[in-house]
This record gives C-alpha cells, structure tokens and sequence, in this order.
C-alpha cells in the first residue's frame, strides 16, 4: 500500500499562491486502487498546472492507459517554487494531483515534452521525487523515465536523466510498455532494471540512451552513434496511429479547478501536415496526414460537451482549415449547436484555405473574436525560402473579407532570423502590416480597426530541412527587431493601429542550444538546474546569464561552445545528433529540400499532388488517410 502524501502536503497549501492546482479531484479525473492495478503510470507535463492541465496528449494518455482493466495513471504537474521551497524543508515528495502519491512509488514516470525549455522542470520533478538524476544511478526500485513529445525526437541533450523515449504517437506505445513491464513483473523481475530495458529496446519502437555510444572526433562533431551491446537496433522508429476514429480520445476530458491557458474542450480533427513548411518541426515528424471522419468528430463534440458543460468548442490540428470537410464540419457542428452558447474556434488557419463562409459558421453561435493568420516571412522571397506560399494578395483579400464581414481584429504570426533573411525581408513586415489596416478601413468604412504583430524568433529543430542552418544570433535579432519597431512607430497614420509584440532573441538561442544539442549538453542542463534554474518557458524566471555561464563552466574542457550548437551552419556529411532516431523522413529529401529553400524553390502539398518521395509512408508502412467520406453531421435528436 501506497500511502498519500496529502496530510503533510495539506499543511503547506495556505501559504502557496494558487494552491487550488495542487488538489485534485478535477470532472472526470480518476482515482483507482492503487492495489489491484499491477502497472502503474505517473504522467507529467512538466510546466505549470495552468499549462499542463489542458494538454491534449497527457490528457490523452491518462484515460487510454486508466480504461485498461489492472493498470492505473496519475498526472503531475510542476510545482511553484514556492512550494518546491516548503516540500523540501518539510519533506515532501513530488506527488500526483489525482491521489496525492509520491511519484516515485509508480512503475513508470512519463515526461510529454512540447518545448525543451521543460527540461529544468523535469530534473526539478525527479529530485524531488528522491529518483536519482541519472538513469545509470537508479535501480529497481525507481520508476523507469520516459521522455515523449515532440522534443523526444532529439532526446540526445537528456539522454544522461532518462532511461527511455518513445517517439511519435503514443497511444499504441503505452499500452505496448505497458504489457512489458506487466509480463517482466510477473516473472519476478528477471534480470532487474537491465533486463527490463533491454525488452524495451528490442521492441525497435522505444530508444535507450543508455544501450547506445557516442563517439566524436577530434573537432567536436560526432563520428558515430553505435548501440553497445546486441539486439539493441541501430535506429529506433517513431509510431503512427492509424484510423483516429478508433481512437477517439479523449471522451471524458478533464475539466481544471483553476484558471488554465485554454478554457475550451479540443477535439483534434486530424493529425499530420504536408503543407511541407521548412522550418516546422511539427508538420515534419507527425507526417502522413490521418484525418478524423465528420461523423467522427461530430460524436466526440457531442460527448465531450456533455462530458465537460464547456461553451467552446476548438477544432484543433496543425492545419485546421485543411481538412477535407472543414466546410460542412462547421457547418454541420453551427446547425448543431445553434440556440445554445456553444461556439467553434480554430486556433491555427492559413490565409489561403480560410474564407468568409467558413468564418461566419464558426461564429455564427459566439463572439466574433480576433482571427489569427501566420504569413511567417514578411516578404514573398522569404515566404519562398521557408515554402510558406501565402501570396501578399492572398492575405490582404482574406483581411478585406474578414473586415467587411464585421471583424476588427487581425493578428499576424511571424518569424525573425530565418535562413537567408536579411533586413529588408523583415522591415517589409511593416509594410504588410500598414497594407492590412488600410485594407480594413477601405472595407469597413471605418478607422477602428487593428492588427497586431506578433514575432517569434527563428530556432532551427531537428527533422526539418533547416536542421542545417546557422541560428540568428540573439544581438542581430534585436537590432532586426528594433529596426521592424521603429519603422511601425514612424508611421503616423497607420502605426497607431498596428500593434506590436516581440520576444528578444535570448530565450531562442537557450532552446536552440536545447533543440539541436548532443549528449554533452546534459551538463549544462544539470549545472542551470543546480543553480536554480526552473520553468524556462516563463520570462519571469528565465535566466540567460545562466545558461550562459553554465555553459561556459560545462563545456570548458570540450571543443564546443554554445555559437557552435546555435549559430553554426552544418554540412551534409556530418553525424547530426539526432540521425539514428527515425522520423521516417529520408535524410537525402530533407538536405535537397534544404538546397531547394537556399534556390528559393517552392514544393507543393502532397495530399493533392503526386508523392515527393519524403520517405515516411513506405518506411513507416502508413498511408495518407483523408475523406471527402461524403457524409454529413445530421441534427442532433432531441430528447
């Protein structure tokens, strides 16, 4: 028996900030007995129960292991340093929100990455855990830790504080790690930890660090990656979910106690892009596109909001407005819930697969809240380079429609630091943005109208075709930046209208260190961590200085430094830290579409044109899986 840890963590609560995200018990949450379940999961986001908690994959994983009959998942989230200060004065372990156990009483501990800035958190979590920070420090009495998500993919920079990664979809696979870890227990745990592993890694499907040597040369690069011992393959394979309608998760999702980031219930509509953007991490590895029938979503909608009592409803995708239906999904879901306040929104659109038709549905029982587009590049050569192929026309004609159909706010996503950008690309984005609200007055016939910028900084990951590209140094992004600001502010007529936000380029160099580093940065992340470094993701805590200076300490005896992880262009021969991870994208067809950016070559999608031979179906044995199914969501019966 398991004992909670709720009475001492209780004590501690009224003297925290929030201490509501701390105590469980949300809707549709579930608590199981901890002694008839043989396997048991402890599953984190590891940022703030604000942003953890509406996490569509966590949330997912918690109700697909917790229907199987025996096994039992938990979630955890990071606590506040407020906290972390008063559980380790007054001993109290990292705990689950569910039932309050200490994490490292579960068999398995799973760690959902979507940004690298996380990993801090993560080592924050396992010491106060009691789990060793180091895998080779741990044995069978510590829950084995698995890293997933989307920093998975290159899990090289942790590789010292995780025994395993699982890349891709991970439906299939913890229910597959599940069966593992039940069978071994079962025998009376043959082999211990090693053994344990060992049966992971066989499957192909799930990396271990530990069973692989990194070899480097002389200057720094790597030579070679080789597994150290046999029956370890020598690369690991991401999963695919295939047929999302038999995977219509979640059913009953969680609904917060606190305020969190989405106030929203999500359903995802399809998984996968091909739009083939050259710097998006996210549309490379979650290849092919697998969509969701209409009728499909119609059903987990309809549950969903019975389940949780939410007023919106986000049809969630890398793409939205792409999907094969998207016109008669919102129109059927508008007919639907038509009278109640139930309102649609679609977080992500592309300029040239929205319309005012497909706007109007999704507002037609809400608010007409702001529409969000992302051009990216400000200039059409730059849209070019990164195969974002949004015409100026394009957008400024969606705009004028938007405008005139009654919206007044626009938001713009763009990227500063991109390869081969100059000035002039980004100082365009002014010009775009003036062209926008002068496009909103023509139309509206009134000068209320805004639109705001918004800039993110360029960090190449692995997987894309800029995997090889030199990052923006963080002092050329601001002069960029200060430069793109005072061009707006000099204008007197429009510049009022026009707002402006913008992240410094510090914060992107840390995670480009994070995204595209190898095994040596383990000590780095080890050495901000002792010093205090936590929740990275947040500017009020986020420390450049140490990182910096954390590098600078680590990697003194080693012929690296942190221009080299960032800053630095690579050349096709060299050893990438992440090459014998398999996202099923060929290495050649990523390089030549790598070439093609530098040419300022445009490449269609390949969900309308003929294959353009990425690599992933054949080698992952899956399949585009897109309608039209040719149905409709037929009215809701009333009861």
């Amino acid at each position: 028996m398991v004992n909670s840890v709720w009475p001492r963590l209780e004590a501690l609560l009224p003297s925290v900030r929030k201490p509501i995200q701390y105590v469980g018990g949300e809707l549709n949450s579930t608590v199981k007995d901890w002694d008839a379940c043989d396997v048991r999961w402890a599953l984190m986001y590891p940022d703030a129960y604000e942003v953890g908690l509406p996490n569509q994959g966590t949330m997912i994983l918690y109700e697909v292991l917790n229907e199987r009959e025996g096994v039992l998942a938990e979630r955890t989230y990071s606590v506040w340093p407020d906290l972390e200060a008063l559980m380790r004065e007054h001993d109290v372990p990292q705990f689950t929100v569910d039932a309050h156990r200490p994490v490292g009483a579960f068999d398995l501990f799973g760690v959902s990455f979507s940004t690298e800035l996380g990993y801090t958190n993560l080592l924050a979590a396992l010491d106060l855990a009691g789990i060793p920070l180091e895998a080779k420090d741990r044995d069978e009495s510590h829950p084995v830790v698995i890293a997933g998500g989307h920093a998975a993919f290159n899990p090289e920079p942790i590789a010292d504080f995780i025994d395993a990664a699982v890349l891709g979809d991970g439906e299939q696979a913890v229910l597959t790690i599940t069966d593992i870890v039940r069978a071994w227990k079962a025998e009376g745990r043959p082999g211990g930890r090693d053994e344990l592993l060992m049966r992971l890694a066989r499957t192909g499907g799930v990396y271990i660090p530990r069973f692989y040597d990194v070899e480097y040369l002389p200057d720094g690069r790597i030579k070679r990656v080789v597994p150290n011992r046999t029956g370890v393959p020598w690369r690991v394979s991401k999963h695919t979910v295939m047929d999302l309608d038999e995977w219509a998760y979640p059913k009953q999702p969680l609904v917060p106690l606190a305020e969190t980031v989405h106030e929203r219930m999500s359903v995802e509509i399809f998984r996968g892009c091909t739009r083939g953007c050259r710097f998006c991490q996210a549309g490379m590895i979650t290849r092919p596109v697998r969509e969701r029938s209409i009728t499909g979503i119609g059903e987990m909608v309809e549950r969903g909001l019975s389940a949780t009592g939410y007023e919106e409803v986000g049809l969630l995708s890398l793409s939205s407005a792409d999907h094969s239906e998207i016109a008669d999904i919102a129109k059927g879901l508008a007919d639907r819930y038509e009278g109640t306040n139930t309102s649609l929104s679609l977080p992500s659109t592309r300029v040239d697969a929205f319309n005012i038709d497909l706007a109007n549905e999704l507002s037609r029982n809400g608010r007409r809240s702001g529409l969000t587009f992302a051009p990216e590049g400000g200039s059409e050569r730059i849209r070019k380079v990164i195969n974002k192929m949004v015409s100026e026309e394009d957008l400024i004609r969606t705009v004028s429609a938007a405008y005139s159909a009654g919206w007044r706010q626009v938001k713009l996503y763009f990227m500063c630091g991109l390869p081969t950008e100059t000035d002039e690309d980004v100082l365009q984005i002014a010009e775009m943005a003036r062209n926008v609200i002068k496009a909103g007055r023509e139309a509206s016939g009134s000068r209320d109208i805004r639109c705001t910028v918004s800039i993110g900084g360029f960090v190449p990951k692995p997987h894309t075709p800029f995997q090889w590209a030199g990052q923006l140094g963080a002092e050329e992004t601001d002069a960029r930046l200060a430069k793109l600001r005072d061009a707006i502010r000099a204008d007197r007529d429009y510049g009022r209208a026009i707002g402006f936000r913008y992240h410094d380029g510090k914060p992107g160099i840390v995670e480009g260190l994070l995204s595209r580093g190898d095994r040596r940065i383990g000590k780095v992340i080890r050495a901000v961590y002792e010093d205090g470094g936590r929740f990275d993701g947040w500017s009020e805590f986020f420390s450049y200085e140490r990182w910096m200076q954390a590098a600078e300490r680590a990697l003194k005896d080693e012929p690296v430094d942190v221009p080299w992880y960032t800053t630095r262009e690579r050349d096709q021969v060299e050893v990438l830290p992440w090459d014998h991870l398999d996202s099923g994208l060929d290495r050649e067809w990523l390089w030549e579409d790598w070439q093609d950016a530098l040419r300022e070559v445009e490449v269609d999608d390949c969900r309308w044109t003929p294959c353009f031979d990425c690599g992933v179906c054949p080698q992952m044995q899956t399949e585009i899986q897109i309608g039209p199914t040719g149905k409709k969501l037929l009215p809701l019966t009333v009861v």
